[in-house]
């Protein structure tokens, strides 16, 4: 037991201190927690014997994240994809190990112990991967769609793959192999005595199985644990729904991944999915924190040491391969140049598999041990190097010009008095209203799937960078009277605002910002109205709030007023004292003026409660227009459009 809590502290420590300083550099947390292993394991020699045990306990995060992922896609949504799923990725597993493979039996080789490695190497690592593009917001552009996709083929692929595996052998050693697991793998050898039909029967089954329990069992049973309130056993029955179908899955001889995805899918539309979410979320990243750790702390530096050219070599020889199939692959299917670098540099690495199919490889004889170790190596440093190939897709993002992006671009044949530079969600409302109201506008957006929506709702746009000089002219900069900034990127706004300022002093610019430092910058550099994508979203909630309390909506709508304008005069106020790249807990002057300022919006909240209590609502006069509750849209002056 002592043992134990020595070692978990061990372990706690060094991820406490390693994970935040790399994400402070810049390098991701993945790369953190390997190098935290790195530092426990081949450094310090603080792992222990127990770092196998310990990366199969910690694989089990990767089946929870399968979990949350399947919560996130509906059958329908697994549907449309069949075409990456069978495309996309099956072609990379298949051409990857012929590649691998062919590469292999130029070394001599032997073609049963090629095509194995083949196949192993084939696969990516589903837990970096997608961790890393969840912490970059990735996930849901193309390129992160379509990484997906290979994932969850290969993941799916690891079921075929462990039954051809066998076949590998030679009998002999099948036979051997056989023997020597004994009473190893009881589920694995049941079901090694059905006939083929028995097996697909079982096989099948289980996946009914789980897809009926998802839907008809899971559902009155949470709602049963629900009924008890008691938070930790709602937390139970999450990691019971999770262990429960990776173990059935195990036990049929498949993967526990895919199981889990499954079952997170019948439960997309589930009443509790985010309950589950929730429940399961810090598991998750914990459990998956320590797999990234102890595959860090696993890597054999003494074979390393012992030959690192041919490992490095070997290494960066099936990075380079992958990279070449994925990015082929890529351009055949006819992904932009961005989403075909963030494709190519995410997929080059072996995965968390590889480990399990290698071990399988070797108890079946299909590899000799020092095969296995090195291919251990291998994809234990392919891991390793994987943060740094997004780290170079970051730097390549930030250089590249899009050449299907720069193609696409139309020419714009008109300008309108109003610029609209960025459609999403926000800009969507602005356009809306001012078109509807009969005003013309002219809608600029880098995304042409975005301008291709717009137009499909009978809406006019360009598709285009909008910080773009040219483009800019192009749209009638130097006429317009107009310019509102609806860019999700916080520097993009800044730098067109400023621009735009430069060359047109009279020109009225609205931009959108994400927040009171933003509103700061967006001021220094010239903006009219300066709008906070939440704030008057959130004043309205306020509202609400006030009048379920128990105030009148008179009384709600004079105190949101009355907010309003302070909270708006304040900013105003600030933004003379803020100094950028400061922190404002660094800055005395800002401190002091938020602290008064304050203190008078809440005298000022009090005096207007206590009026509007003792006041009665005006009543306007008959045919008179009604006064407005809602407040006006503004930022840090009010001038007249």
């Amino acid at each position: 037991m002592e043992g134990f809590l020595l070692q978990a502290s061990v372990y706690l420590l060094t991820m406490v201190i390693a994970v935040p300083i790399a994400l402070r550099l810049g390098l991701g947390s993945v790369l953190g927690y390997l190098l935290a292993g790195i530092v426990i394991g081949p450094v310090l020699g603080f792992a222990g014997t127990q770092v196998t045990e310990l990366q199969h306990f910690a694989e089990f995060g990767v089946v929870m994240m399968l979990f949350l992922i399947g919560l996130d896609v509906e059958p329908m949504a697994l549907w449309h994809m069949r075409h990456r799923l069978l495309g996309l990725g099956g072609l990379q597993i298949v051409v990857t190990s012929l590649l691998i493979m062919l590469s292999l039996l130029l070394m001599d080789q032997d073609w049963h112990a090629a095509l194995a490695i083949g196949v192993i190497l084939s696969l990516s690592s589903t837990a970096i991967v997608l961790q890393t593009l969840s912490e970059k917001s990735l996930m849901q552009t193309a390129g992160g769609r379509n990484v997906f996709s290979v994932l969850l083929m290969q993941d799916i692929a690891v079921i075929p793959i462990l039954a051809f595996l066998p076949f590998l052998a030679l009998p002999a050693a099948r036979a051997l192999a056989r023997s020597e697991t004994g009473g190893e793998g009881v589920a694995l050898s049941l079901i090694d005595q059905l006939p083929p039909w028995g097996v697909t029967l079982v096989t099948v089954g289980a996946v009914v199985g789980v897809i009926t329990a998802g839907r008809y069992l899971v559902r009155p049973l949470y709602r049963y644990v629900s009924s008890a309130r008691l938070r930790e056993m709602q937390t139970a029955l999450a990691l019971l729904i999770v262990a429960g179908i990776a173990s059935l899955m195990l036990m049929v001889g498949l993967s526990p991944a895919l199981g889990t995805f499954l079952a997170g899918m019948v439960l997309a539309n589930s009443e509790f999915r985010h309950e589950l979410e929730s429940d399961i979320a810090p598991f998750k990243s914990l459990l998956l924190g320590l797999f990234f750790v102890t595959v860090g702390a696993g890597i054999d530096f003494k074979l390393l040491l012992a030959e690192p050219v041919r490992i490095l070599l070997l290494t960066l020889l099936l990075m380079l391969t992958k990279g070449l199939v994925l990015h082929g692959l890529a351009w055949i299917f006819r992904l932009r140049e961005r989403n075909r670098w963030l494709f190519t540099l995410s997929l080059a690495q072996g995965g968390e598999f590889g480990f399990v199919l290698i071990s399988f490889a070797l108890t079946q004889r299909i590899l000799t041990s020092t095969m296995a170790q090195t291919m251990m190596l291998v994809i234990a440093m392919s891991m390793l190097l994987s943060p740094l190939f997004f780290i170079l897709y970051d730097q390549i993002v930030i250089r590249l010009k899009d050449d299907a992006e720069r193609l696409g671009e139309d020419t714009i044949d008109e300008q309108q008095p109003v610029i609209i530079a960025g459609v999403g969600r926000f800009g969507q409302v602005v356009n809306r209203i001012v078109t509807m109201s009969g005003f013309k506008t002219t809608i600029l957006d880098a995304d042409p799937r975005t301008i291709e929506v717009l137009r499909n709702f009978g809406f006019k746009g360009y598709v285009g960078d909008p910080t773009r000089p040219d483009l800019l002219t192009a749209a009638g900069i130097n006429t317009a009277r107009i310019l509102v900034v609806c860019l999700d990127d916080h520097d993009a706004t800044t730098k067109l605002v400023r621009y735009a300022r430069r060359i047109r002093p009279d020109l009225h610019i609205i931009a959108r910002a994400r927040d009171r430092e933003h509103v700061y910058e967006l001021f220094q550099a010239g903006a009219d109205d300066i709008v906070r994508e939440m704030f008057d979203s959130a004043l309205r909630a306020g509202r609400y709030v006030l009048e379920t309390s128990g105030l009148t909506e008179y009384e709600a709508a004079e105190l949101q007023k009355t907010f309003y304008q302070m909270d708006r005069a304040a900013v105003r106020d600030l933004a003379e004292v803020w100094q950028p790249g400061v922190p404002a807990a660094q800055n005395p002057a800002y401190m002091k003026r938020t602290r008064e300022l304050n203190k008078g919006l809440e005298a000022a909240l009090t005096a207007q409660f206590s009026n509007s209590r003792s006041l009665p609502p005006e009543i306007p006069e008959p045919g008179a227009a009604k006064p407005a509750t809602e407040p006006k849209t503004s930022g840090l002056t009010q001038r007249p459009t």
